[in-house]
């Protein structure tokens, strides 16, 4: 990723060319032979201010470069021949120049006012997760494999229900807008069942039903839209989280001695909307959770990302080298540590949520 310092000072360093290259082309231009022609690069300055600057400054641009245009003529006694035909010719190309910052600031406007409206339409759909949330602690990583995307066909949740929390985190299969209509019909059927329904295994039914109803409305096949789901539910009074899988690659559990493992499911269940008929009703499994204790629940874009060689992320080998790193900087070691592991960084959404176990009190 890119540090926003970094990205200013280019964005400053753009904004500074045109003066640098009026100054660069006088300087040169008077201490060179006359046969080279160096005063030919103000030609340029309009064009890129253009860039970055707008409308007036860019036409205040081209009259300076004109001026010094007119002005190193005129230290080579060629004012009339060459300066103020040159100099006519610079402002041609200013208003020119201007016209493409006019255009290219409406463009900008555009594309600020899409931006609002996505940002509008994130908290809408994915509102960011609270950092305490019952008896446990919420650490997110989000990342969309768009650069300056918002949404992505990744999605999360975590709710406050009597008793404990329930979460979901899951990727719906594919890209684009159509992941993302699909992700927003999970996300509203888990509020709506997760308060509703009284364990799991109704929650991820209500999912599914939630997801043909939307396929038939919109004409999807089956095939073609399914999402992996890993659902969980942590009591405030059980020292324990009860998982179920629909497909989604398994979350990993470092307890007190620092060891991060994988955990198994003995009988997960098939991606949601995968046109495959269960046999038998979904399997939940529990696991210890006790205060201090860590869990991440992540999706394919962590477990699937490879290094050059092809070899995938070893989560668990990283986590447990970060026993003794404190829970809220874990996401933000795991973006970092996945974009230099990637040799191309992160290509697909990606989407991590550490749950942490507060002690009683």
């Amino acid at each position: 990723m890119n540090c926003p310092d970094t990205g200013n000072q280019r964005y400053r360093l753009v904004r500074l060319l045109p003066v640098l290259l009026i100054a660069c082309a006088v300087v040169v231009d008077l201490i060179t032979p006359r046969v080279q022609r160096y005063d030919a690069l103000l030609y340029v300055v309009p064009t890129l201010a253009a860039v970055s600057w707008g409308v007036w400054p860019t036409l205040g641009f081209g009259v300076a470069a004109a001026v010094a245009l007119v002005l190193c003529e005129a230290a080579w006694g060629d004012v009339l021949s060459r300066g103020v035909s040159g100099a006519v010719l610079v402002m041609i190309i200013s208003g020119v120049a201007a016209w493409c910052s006019a255009v290219r600031q409406r463009r900008e406007q555009q594309l600020r006012q899409a931006t609002v409206v996505a940002d509008v339409a994130q908290r809408a759909l994915q509102h960011p997760l609270p950092e305490h949330l019952g008896a446990v602690d919420l650490y997110l990583l989000y990342e969309t494999s768009v650069a300056g995307a918002h949404l992505g066909g990744d999605f999360y949740k975590a709710l406050r229900v009597p008793g404990g929390v329930r979460m979901m985190i899951g990727d719906v299969q594919g890209k684009g807008l159509g992941a993302v209509e699909s992700a927003a019909v999970l996300l509203g059927s888990f509020r709506e069942s997760a308060y509703g329904e009284d364990d799991l295994p109704g929650v991820a039914r209500k999912l599914e039903a939630s997801m043909r109803h939307h396929a038939s409305r919109a004409g999807i096949v089956d095939v073609d839209r399914f999402a992996t789901v890993l659902l969980a539910e942590i009591p405030d009074d059980q020292p324990l989280m009860r998982l179920l899988s629909c497909g989604h690659p398994p979350p990993v559990r470092q307890g007190a001695d620092g060891q991060a493992v994988y955990l198994t499911f003995r009988d997960p269940s098939p991606p949601v909307h995968l046109p495959v008929e269960l046999d038998h009703d979904h399997v939940v499994e529990e696991v210890v959770f006790q205060a201090g204790d860590r869990i991440l629940m992540y999706t394919d874009g962590v477990s699937e990302t490879r290094d050059r060689l092809g070899e995938f992320y070893p989560l668990a080998e990283r986590l447990t080298a970060w026993s003794s790193a404190p829970d809220r900087d874990i996401t933000a070691r795991l973006v970092a540590d996945l974009t230099a592991y990637s040799d191309h960084g992160l290509d697909d959404d990606t989407a991590a949520v550490l749950v942490v176990r507060r002690p009683r009190t």
